[in-house]
């Protein structure tokens, strides 16, 4: 009888113990053409026996990621179907870290693994994973490095496919679910701008400043002079590059440089957008307190970042972005980042939530990604660019499920003018 059902069957079942459900709401098609599931779910493919093999090794998030980024299992269809189906039942749906197979349900998954063929030792991991250094103590300043370089250094040309023109990777602002992702991307940078009441002749920090798109905006639209920081020498190589082709060469300084290592301010105002992910909950203090010394008097400080909203525990840190996209990355609570920006001794002028707008922003990414799919390919490797749809995609429908927020935080350092009674120069 199992042979006439085919290999289907057997893996909905060593799916369903992984997950932790009985019900898997997915339509399952084997290497053998076999099928088991609803009819008309989202289907998911078990292109090998490896694929199988590995979630036997890593029962959890992690071996069904692994699985994906080397091709061993796919989507047949729409990869956000999918994820929503998954995230409604068993441990996605508990919004906790997997549980561990019991050993009744380990017996249960080798049994399975010796009747399709899939046993045996553990397949080594995507070269995307390997490639992550986790040497030296976290959060060092060379760590730190090695952390942005294995994330940004992957080309300047494919991250152009997935962002646009505007070449921002942070959530955009959007008016509504129709206004397109460049304009969503300039209207974000205005925004902090104007709460950042640039005006010519400041002197403006932007601390983790990516492909200089901040750093453009401010220099061409508020006549300010701006230094921008990062560790990724390929995004400091382009920054500049745009910085010249605008003729901002001279309004705009470009470093290869660690925050920390920053000793000429003081500044009239500092962004951080999208970078305090990578500071640690250990090092968030020290951060807020370097960026109080590095403003001036009245000077204002807009932090942008996204927060952990699932409550008391954090994601596992051995899971699948840790390990392939944000090595190191933390993701803390909106209450720790404003405790930290307050003791290092900041008033709080406004805090502004996003959530809605990443998860349209991610959205369009994917859109981007999955249209110059060939391209992305080409220009990094297949498993590359299925480690970055992976990631964006459920990234998404974690800020859509409320997992994640992002906010914009804007603090102010004592003396000098006043902070404005209303908002209404920044709404």
């Amino acid at each position: 009888m199992r042979r006439k059902e085919g290999v289907a069957p057997q893996l909905a079942d060593a799916l369903g113990v992984i997950l932790g459900t009985e019900e898997i709401p997915l339509r399952l098609r084997a290497w053998d053409g076999s099928e088991a599931g609803p009819p008309g779910a989202p289907v998911i493919e078990f292109r090998s026996r490896r694929g199988l093999r590995r979630m036997l090794w890593s029962p959890n998030q992690l071996g069904l990621s692994r699985a994906y980024v080397a091709g061993e299992i796919d989507g047949a269809g729409d990869l956000f179907e999918g994820f929503s189906a998954l995230s409604s039942v068993g441990k996605f749906a508990e919004l906790k870290a997997f549980r561990p197979p019991t050993i009744r349900e380990r017996i249960r998954l080798v049994r399975t693994a010796i009747r399709v063929g899939a046993l045996g030792f553990p397949p080594t991991p995507p070269p995307e994973e390997m490639s992550v250094t986790r040497l030296g103590r976290k959060h060092s300043k060379e760590r730190d490095a090695a952390a942005i370089s294995h994330h940004y250094d992957v080309g300047n040309d494919f991250y152009a496919l997935v962002l646009g023109q505007t070449m921002v990777y942070s959530c955009a602002v959007w008016d509504d679910e129709t206004t397109g992702l460049d304009t969503a991307q300039e209207a974000k940078l205005d925004l902090i701008c104007r709460k950042l009441g640039l005006r010519p002749g400041m002197r403006v920090l932007d601390v983790g400043c990516g492909w200089g798109s901040f750093a453009l905006h401010a220099a061409q639209e508020y006549g300010v002079d701006v230094v921008g920081v990062t560790l990724s020498k390929e995004q400091a190589d382009l920054a500049r590059k745009r910085a010249s082709d605008a003729g901002l060469a001279d309004r705009i300084e470009i470093r290869v440089q660690d925050y920390r290592d920053v000793h000429d301010g003081p500044f009239d105002a500092i962004s951080s957008i999208g970078m305090a992910e990578h500071v640690g909950g250990s090092q968030i203090g020290a951060y807020a307190s370097r960026l109080f010394e590095l403003l001036r008097p009245g000077g204002r400080l807009l932090n942008h970042a996204i927060s952990w909203n699932a409550g008391e525990m954090p994601p596992d840190p051995d899971s699948f972005i840790p390990r392939y996209v944000f090595p190191d990355g933390e993701m803390l609570s909106l209450t720790a980042m404003i405790e930290a920006l307050e003791s290092a001794g900041l008033e709080v002028l406004d805090v502004e939530a996003l959530r809605r707008h990443y998860g349209l922003t991610l959205r369009a990414w994917v859109h981007n990604l999955e249209e110059n799919w060939d391209e992305a390919v080409r220009l990094t490797s297949e498993g590359r660019a299925r480690v970055w749809r992976l990631y964006m995609a459920s990234s998404a429908l974690g800020f859509e499920r409320g997992l994640n927020g992002v906010n914009q935080i804007l603090v102010q350092r004592a003396g000098g003018e006043e902070p404005p009674l209303r908002r209404r120069e920044w709404i």
